[in-house]
């Protein structure tokens, strides 16, 4: 993002208003709204907005692409009356939370009108408290994949007229083709519509854009389980993966909390730092994979299990370490023998951050006990039994021990 938060607020005081624009246009604003947007020099906003908010008589300026290289434009107007026209309630996966974070919230005026969430649940009689809600506008369409969870009720802002028809697609993929699908087009205008269908019988043509889904989850489906350690069957993998118990355990060990960012170093299938991301939507994680087979199928992974924004490094650590963004966690998986993975990873790690390794081979089980041995931390190890067929029968087959180093950075 360009531009450095401002500080202390000018003596214009509330100089830069962010109004929210429904369907309704000029007509649905509130008149301290519409005083704030007639008092601006200057308004920034996208074609449709100037329309529903003509006319205009101050200066129009279209957002350009990135829309970040208008921020430095509107922070040199500090102090001047400026507007921010956007599409309902600009703080609900609007421009308004990026734009409080360049200016002081004692230097906004905002004036939100409902958002496309509210307004779907009062036109289908939603709590809008016990609905999942997500944003494909400009994301992938795998991130709805781990709210799709047996009997939920999810709003989906769209990303184009196609999204319905995508989303309809990628639930009958799953065993949630009974599920109920309902586009709401234009809400709160003249071109509003509502229509419903299955989505395994999905027939809507003509869609707005600027649309909203609303689905009803029926069947039993595919659903992701909310708990860690999902099974290893779900991982595409070559067998570098870190089994489902070892996998609860690390993360648990990990410590996930809302906004983190791991380093998944050598990391095979992407499992721990898929896992990590599905904790919490905010979770960013960035798999460190030298071999380039493996880096695609953690690619393939992500998109599969819902976690599409996971970063994934071609290259061998600790080289392939340096310049990333610094992380609030570190997994060492594979590779904590080779010289330097571990004391770049522990160099990199932010104050107060976690370190967590674990090593099955004699060579990395040896670092980690050096490690322990100077830095602290604690050490255990974990081995799991699982039953197997011996003949008629069964009995119990073990797999490999795991030592675990974990660490906390004073």
């Amino acid at each position: 993002m360009s531009g450095e938060p401002l500080s202390s607020p000018p003596a214009a005081g509330r100089w830069l208003s962010i109004v929210g624009i429904g369907e309704d246009g000029r007509s649905g604003l509130a008149p301290a709204a519409a005083a704030a947007l007639d008092a601006a020099r200057v308004v920034y906003g996208g074609r449709r907005h100037f329309a529903l908010a003509g006319p205009l008589d101050a200066e129009t300026r279209l957002w350009p692409s990135p829309i970040h290289a208008a921020y430095p434009d509107i922070l040199a107007r500090r102090g001047a009356p400026t507007c921010i026209l956007a599409t309902g309630d600009p703080f609900h996966y609007g421009i308004g939370a990026e734009i409080a974070r360049l200016v002081p919230a004692a230097e906004i005026r905002a004036f939100p009108q409902p958002s496309a969430f509210s307004l779907a649940c009062a036109r289908l009689g939603w709590p809008l408290a016990e609905c999942g809600l997500v944003t494909l506008h400009g994301r992938a369409l795998a991130r709805i994949v781990p709210h799709l969870q047996p009997g939920a009720r999810l709003l989906a802002l769209s990303w184009d007229a196609s999204t319905p028809a995508a989303l309809a697609s990628l639930l009958a993929e799953r065993g949630f083709g009974a599920s109920t699908l309902t586009v709401l087009e234009a809400m709160g205008g003249p071109r509003e519509r509502v229509r419903t269908t299955r989505a395994d019988a999905f027939a809507i043509d003509g869609i707005d854009p600027l649309n909203t889904v609303a689905i009803a989850i029926a069947g039993a489906g595919h659903a992701l389980p909310l708990a860690p350690g999902l099974d290893d069957t779900l991982f595409e993998n070559d067998g570098q993966l870190t089994k489902a118990e070892i996998r609860a355990l690390t993360l648990a060990a990990l410590r996930p909390h809302p906004g983190l960012h791991l380093w998944d170093i050598g990391g095979g299938a992407g499992s721990v730092s898929i896992e990590w991301m599905l904790r919490h939507p905010s979770l960013r994680a960035t798999a460190i994979e030298a071999r380039p087979e493996r880096a695609e199928r953690i690619r393939r992974n992500a998109e599969a299990l819902g976690a599409p924004d996971l970063t994934v490094v071609t290259g061998a650590a600790p080289d392939a370490l340096v310049g990333l963004p610094e992380p609030d966690a570190v997994f060492i998986g594979g590779g904590v023998s080779e010289p330097g993975v571990l004391p770049t990873a522990l160099e990199a790690l932010r104050p107060g951050g976690h370190c967590v390794a674990n090593a099955v081979t004699l060579e990395g089980e040896a670092t980690l006990l050096a490690a322990f041995a100077a830095q602290g931390g604690s050490l255990r190890r974990f081995s799991v039994d699982r039953a197997s067929p011996v003949g008629g029968l069964h009995g119990w087959r073990p797999a490999m021990p795991v030592t675990q180093w974990a660490w906390t950075k004073p």
